[in-house]
């Protein structure tokens, strides 16, 4: 379940849009923190890309439900990504 903080209650497979980040494959860029610090940090501990946590799936940095609003900002990040380890489902 989605933290009853977080306004998206709707789970990775449904109509909601889902990211997942190949964290473990990062090479710390940043170009998904840049162009949408909204929904990607770096994590300070490892330097990888992770999802910032009110986007979260059940506390998963990998894998975190894209508001609407982010959309966008998220699709430019994952073309961005010189690794291409963000997935949009």
């Amino acid at each position: 379940m989605i933290p009853s903080d977080n306004v998206y209650t709707n789970t990775p497979g449904t109509n909601q849009m889902n990211v997942m980040i190949d964290r473990m494959a990062c090479v710390s860029c940043g170009a998904c923190w840049n162009t949408c610090p909204e929904l990607f940090d770096q994590n300070p501990c490892d330097s990888f890309s992770q999802i910032v946590e009110q986007y979260r799936f059940n506390g998963d940095r990998a894998v975190g439900i894209v508001p609407d609003c982010l959309l966008c900002c998220t699709e430019e990040a994952s073309d961005l990504c010189l690794e291409h380890i963000i997935h949009i489902a």
